[in-house]
This record gives structure tokens, C-alpha cells and sequence, in this order.
């Protein structure tokens, strides 16, 4: 019998929610945060490495996966997981996010979208159904629909648009998929508009699968104008299937995700700032370039217990950035992966106690200063 992706809601706390997605590669505790191995590797530090932070399942990107070394090449190595070395969950993205991030090197027509690669200037042919094809050999557990993500800001026709291209392009991915062990999570697009937001949502709805993602956030808007849509997206889908948004977030988007009914999240910013010499802390972001760490004997942060806290001080993590030792990203990348899986842990347990509200306040408040740009 082939093991199907499956989702158990499991507690909940007003809006917030805890659940259980099982896949083939294992179970996952939601709410929960997947760094990014978009190339297929998380930078700079093995599978291994990253299975000791507690994190639970991670990303990887079609579309770049589809230039180097190709879906061919992967599944004749054994399939993303074997790829990679990771033997947990894995989820890859479509390529409907670099519709927006490579708007210059694209077009876009109803078929599908072509991609003009930066590596040797080739055409790359992305249609709904080579999507799912290429994801159906690369073999990840939860797959992602070829999706219109368009730029901020835009006229409210142009989303309109976006809504309706995606909505027909989820149909026929919906269609194209062929392989019982993978999900399909369609896309909910609509930009900043609340009401769009809810129509795509309500027509993905009537596909019946299992589980839905939001994305074309984080793509330039002011979050106190996003905010709503994503909450009025999140509300729209059912109540027991998983709800995904993709590449958020910070500390902070994390919370405030979950606070609208948010079950999965990814982001390339805990890996990116760790190579930026900025460690993520329960007290906020910290620079470790800052002159005051040069005889810090104190680790990243107290409370944490990955292998960076444990072994180094903060005076020699910065050492290794001042002298340009890659060493330090690797041990800031093992330390902020390891607290945003604390941090998803914690989340869970303060929503299976049904004080979610209070952990949220109590957590934003002494992480105030997070900061997404550092």
C-alpha cells in the first residue's frame, strides 16, 4: 500500500492551531518552520547537522534543481532524499516564486512561463504539467503547483489576473499528478486584497486536497497591509488540512502566522543572517560583529542547547567572522535553525496548553528589534 501524505489536527487555541502531518519520510509536529535547501543543500552545513538543530523537514527548489543538475540526474541518484542525505519530510516549491524574483529573465503566457537561465543564457519551459513531472522524479513528499506570484505593488486587475492564471494553473497540475505518495498543496495568490485572497482560496478549496498553501507574500508589501489578506486568506481554507505560507519569515511572522491559523512556514532569513554574522536569540538579533563580543566568554544565547551554545563563546564565533573562517556561518547557521525549532516548539506546547496568546506577547516582547533586513 503506498503511504500517503496525511494531516491530524491536533489542539487548538483560539485561532491557533497544533497538528500532525505524516508523510512517507516521517511525521511532522505542526506549527513548524523549514529552512531552505533551495540547490539542495541547507548552506554550509550537513543533513546531519541540520537534524540536530530539531528541525523536522526542509525545502528544496524545482526550479533550480531543474537547471543544475537537472530532475534526470536527481532521480538517478536515488531522489531528492537520497540527494540530499536527508531522510525526513522534504517539500519543494514550484518555481512560481521566481515568476516574481526573475520578472526581468521570464515571460509569461497562459500556457506557462519561460525562463531565460542566468547560468548560460538557456530557455527553461515551465508549464503546470512539467512542474508536477519534474517534482514527480525528484520525489519530494509535498509538492507545489506552478503558481502566477506577481509583484508589489500591482493594479488590482493585474492580481485579479494572477488569481485567475493560478486557479487554472492548480486545475491542471491538479490533474497532471499521477503519484499516490506525494501532496499537492495549491497556491493561494491575491496579493493584498482580502477579497481576491478568499476567492482563490474558495475555488483551490473545491479541488479537495490535502493540505493549501498561501503565497506572494513577502514580496515588498508593508505588513500592516498584507496582514489581513493572509488572514482572511487562512480563514478561508478547511479547518483540517495543513495551511502553508511560503518564504515567511522572521520570529515575528512566525508568531504572528500561527496567530492567524498558519501551520507551516519556510525562509531563507535564519540561514542568510547566519552568514551575515547575525544570530537569532530570544532577547533579539545579535550582531556579532559588534566590538563589544571581542572577549564575550557568554554563549549566543543561554537558553539555547545547540552545538554552537554549548562548545563556543560569542568572542570566538566572531573571531571566525573577523577572519573570514566559514566556520562561522556554519555555527551560527546550526544555532539559528535550532532556535527557530525551539521556537516552533515552544509555540506548539504553549498552544497544546491553550496559553498561546500570552506566550506570543510575552515572546514578542523580548524579542522586539527582530529585525528581516540585518
Amino acid at each position: 500500500m503506498v503511504a500517503k501524505v496525511r494531516f491530524e489536527l491536533l489542539a487548538t487555541d483560539g485561532v491557533a492551531r497544533r497538528g500532525r502531518l505524516t508523510t512517507p519520510h516521517g511525521a511532522v509536529e505542526t506549527p513548524v518552520f523549514m529552512p531552505c535547501g533551495t540547490r539542495g543543500a541547507v548552506k554550509g552545513v550537513t543533513a546531519a547537522e541540520v537534524r540536530a538543530t530539531g528541525t523536522q523537514m526542509i525545502l528544496a527548489n524545482t526550479y533550480h534543481l531543474l537547471q543544475r543538475p537537472g530532475a534526470d540526474t536527481v532521480a538517478a541518484l536515488g531522489g531528492v532524499h537520497r540527494f540530499m542525505g536527508w531522510d525526513g519530510p522534504i517539500l519543494t516549491d514550484s518555481g512560481g516564486f521566481q515568476v516574481w524574483s526573475l520578472a526581468k529573465r521570464r515571460s509569461l503566457d497562459a500556457d506557462g512561463v519561460t525562463f531565460q537561465s542566468e547560468i548560460d543564457g538557456s530557455e527553461i519551459r515551465l508549464t503546470p504539467e512539467r512542474c508536477v513531472e519534474v517534482q514527480q522524479q525528484i520525489g519530494a513528499d509535498v509538492i507545489m503547483p506552478l503558481d502566477h506570484c506577481i509583484e508589489f505593488p500591482a493594479t488590482r486587475d493585474a492580481v485579479a489576473e494572477s488569481v485567475r492564471t493560478t486557479i487554472a494553473w492548480a486545475r491542471r497540475s491538479v490533474a497532471a499528478k499521477t503519484r499516490e505518495d506525494q501532496a499537492l498543496f495549491p497556491i493561494v495568490q491575491g496579493g493584498v486584497h482580502a477579497d481576491l485572497r478568499r476567492e482563490c482560496a474558495e475555488a483551490l478549496v473545491e479541488l479537495d486536497m490535502p493540505g493549501y498553501a498561501l503565497g506572494g507574500f513577502s514580496v515588498g508589501e508593508p505588513k500592516d497591509v498584507s496582514a489581513p489578506a493572509l488572514a482572511a486568506g487562512a480563514a478561508a481554507l478547511p479547518a483540517d488540512r495543513p495551511r502553508y505560507l511560503m518564504g515567511v519569515g522572521t520570529p515575528t511572522d512566525f508568531l504572528d502566522a500561527v496567530a492567524v491559523g498558519i501551520d507551516m512556514m519556510d525562509c531563507v532569513l535564519p540561514t542568510r543572517n547566519a552568514r551575515h554574522a547575525v544570530a537569532l536569540t530570544w532577547s533579539g538579533p545579535l550582531r556579532l560583529r559588534n566590538a563589544r563580543h571581542v572577549r564575550d566568554e557568554t554563549p549566543l544565547d543561554g537558553a539555547c542547547r545547540c552545538f554552537a551554545c554549548a562548545h563556543h563563546s560569542r568572542g570566538y564565533i566572531r573571531h571566525l567572522f573577523q577572519v573570514g573562517e566559514t566556520l562561522g556561518g556554519t555555527l551560527l547557521t546550526i544555532h539559528n535553525l535550532a532556535f527557530m525549532a525551539d521556537l516552533a516548539s515552544a509555540t506548539r506546547a504553549a498552544v497544546e496548553a491553550g496559553r498561546f496568546a500570552g506566550f506570543r506577547a510575552e515572546t514578542l516582547e523580548r524579542i522586539r528589534g527582530d529585525d528581516p533586513s540585518a
